[in-house]
């Protein structure tokens, strides 16, 4: 669930609103809401087609954003034209609800606004380009058939010239280089993805006409990504900068923006260093109740070869999906809305090249195509031996259960059933915030160890360490699942630090690689691509910033519900009003006004 959130939301259609007194009532008040909404939202879909298609809304199918100069600075002129409209009207006026969605969508456009100006994300990062043609919902899902998916692909592959053009067009003269060079791995990897694996699912198309203009179309597109990735390597990585740091003043607007957190970026960073310092204390006392004479590291690896094999490795994921779903069931942690199952499959080709494990789930309004599917990505059949072996380390028992936790129940599966069930308004069910999302299903980790979870032997296993005693067997076994969990924690909060630690306070990306080393112990590969992305992506954050929002409020409802609180009624209550930014959910679950703003 990568990649992420939909900042926006959708209501009746209606037209622009003059500015109202604090003396009308709350119903004129309301409709005149209704009214700036739904244009400014008709227009936020117009401009961005593919996230309507996202969404379930398939009348923007076969539609790319026009990245012309001219269109972009209409877009801008627009954002801030409603940015200004909101801020005119009278809040105040407004009932609680209408309160409550006008400050999603003003937070919304003002985060829009920021990607447009400070991110400055169409004139400095030539990933928007290089990742532009997003089609893989056209192969993934069958919300229509076949024949009329590919005639909204070839409209979309008909507009690659016109996409290339602008990035010549609009990106500066110098770029930052870790941008560069992912938007030209993009490129590259889209040209793999349209030459192998689109071409092989529209196999079955018996269409002679159809698959003709779909070929001339899709050839055009792969040589136009050929020469964007060769025009970025030949001349910008030359003339390549390291300015990609936002600084601590629109650092700080990115989070106000972005999730209504008013906290210091420094006094973020040292909550996170002292979790960070924490959780490695965790992870060496857990390592040390399994094997005392190995470091934590040694015991961590040597724990990853308690592995699936290539021919089970989706079935016995498939069968832990199950276990973990009863454990939430009888524990009472969270009501499940569905009794239907996500299935568990082999993760698409063309998706195998960034997914090691991943929920795909529907848009909230389709109709059609409304599966939803666990994918697990296995070793590929002309891997050696050994590469194989390395892959499924990866696949341990224990990291695989989290990861499930995380992806499944109740995680990511389990927030999007609740999403559909609850009496949540169209609005809110539309818009998503990231450390929500995110924070969620990260929380759900950490909730699911305490809570025992891997304390008992909830699935037969052939696992190559075994104990003399049932309570020693209990205690090892736990401590392999908490050491997992944990490791997730550590990598989490890494990315909390660097991302600070680059955009506030001028960490280079070899800097922030050896911090992923030191202090989640990854090795150079690995830590190296997660010091690339939070050079990009720095609200890589929210991962953790989210799960610590959620604990927070977690606690200050535990106060105030006193013999009345249960997890369950915490979770339920949590997962009922679609996905805010957490400060604005703590209004709706908390009755003291003072304890609204203390999101940590």
């Amino acid at each position: 669930m990568k990649n992420l959130f939909l900042l926006l939301l959708l209501l009746p259609v209606g037209c622009a609103p003059v500015r109202q007194s604090s003396s009308e009532s709350p119903l004129n008040a309301d409709a005149q809401f209704a009214k700036i909404a739904a244009e400014y939202i008709s227009g936020y879909l117009a401009w961005r087609p593919q996230t309507g298609t996202a969404l379930g809304l398939h009348e923007y199918d076969g539609k790319l954003t026009d990245y012309s100069q001219a269109s972009i600075a209409a877009e801008f002129a627009r954002l801030k034209s409603f940015d200004d409209q909101f801020s005119k009207l009278d809040s105040k006026a407004l009932s609680p609800a209408s309160s409550y969605d006008y400050r999603i969508l003003h937070a919304a456009i003002k985060h829009e606004i920021f990607s447009f100006e400070q991110s400055r994300i169409y004139s400095e990062n030539p990933m928007t380009y290089a990742g532009a043609i997003d089609i893989n919902i056209y192969i993934k899902r069958d919300f229509a058939p076949l024949e009329q998916r590919v005639r909204s692909l070839t409209a979309i592959l008909n507009q690659a010239p016109s996409l290339v053009a602008a990035a010549r067009a609009n990106l500066s003269e110098s770029l930052p280089q870790p941008e560069i060079e992912t938007a030209i791995d993009e490129a590259n990897g889209a040209v793999d993805f349209l030459s192998k694996d689109l071409v092989a699912a529209l196999k079955d198309v018996k269409d002679e006409k159809l698959m003709a203009d779909f070929n001339s179309a899709n050839n055009q597109a792969m040589t136009e990504m050929r020469n964007l990735a060769a025009w970025l390597k030949e001349q910008k990585l030359p003339k390549a900068n390291q300015n990609y740091a936002l600084g601590r003043e629109k650092y700080r607007k990115l989070l106000e923006y972005g999730e209504m957190v008013t906290l210091s970026p420094e006094e973020i960073l040292e909550i996170g260093t002292r979790e960070l310092a924490k959780k490695q204390q965790v992870f060496a006392a857990a390592a040390k109740v399994i094997d005392p004479a190995k470091s934590p590291t040694e015991v961590f690896k040597e724990i990853q070869k308690d592995h699936p094999t290539e021919q089970s490795l989706i079935p016995d994921t498939a069968k832990d999906l199950e276990m973990i779903r009863q454990f939430v069931v009888s524990h009472n942690l969270v009501t499940i809305p569905s009794p239907v199952r996500a299935k568990v499959t082999e993760t698409p080709q063309y998706l195998r090249a960034t997914s090691f494990a991943s929920m795909d789930t529907p848009g909230p309004f389709e109709t059609k195509a409304t599966e939803a599917y666990y994918y697990v990505t296995p070793p590929e059949p002309d891997w050696t031996p050994k590469q194989k072996e390395e892959w499924l380390t990866s696949f341990n028992y224990y990291t695989t259960d989290i990861v499930t936790v995380h992806e499944a129940y109740p995680g990511h599966y389990v927030q999007f059933l609740a999403l559909n069930a609850s009496p949540a308004n169209r609005l809110e069910k539309m818009f998503s915030s990231y450390a929500f999302v995110e924070g969620w299903a990260h929380y759900t980790e950490q909730m699911m160890v305490d809570e025992g979870f891997g304390k008992t032997d909830h699935a037969t296993r052939n696992t190559q360490q075994a104990a003399p005693s049932v309570s020693h067997d209990d205690q090892i076994r736990a401590a392999k699942y908490l050491l997992a969990q944990t490791d997730e924690a550590l990598l989490r909060l890494c990315r909390l630090c660097v991302s600070i630690k680059m955009h506030c306070q001028g960490m280079t990306v070899v800097e922030a690689t050896k911090f992923f080393q030191d202090n989640c112990y990854y090795e150079e590969k690995s830590a190296h691509q997660e010091a690339i992305r939070g050079s990009y992506d720095p609200e890589y954050l929210y991962y953790t910033l989210g799960k610590m929002e959620i604990f927070k409020l977690r606690e200050d409802y535990r106060k105030q519900e006193g013999s009345k609180f249960s997890l369950q009624k915490f979770h339920d209550e949590f997962l009922r009003h679609g996905a805010p930014p957490i400060r604005l959910l703590r209004e709706k679950m908390l009755k003291d006004p003072k304890e609204w703003g203390n999101v940590l």
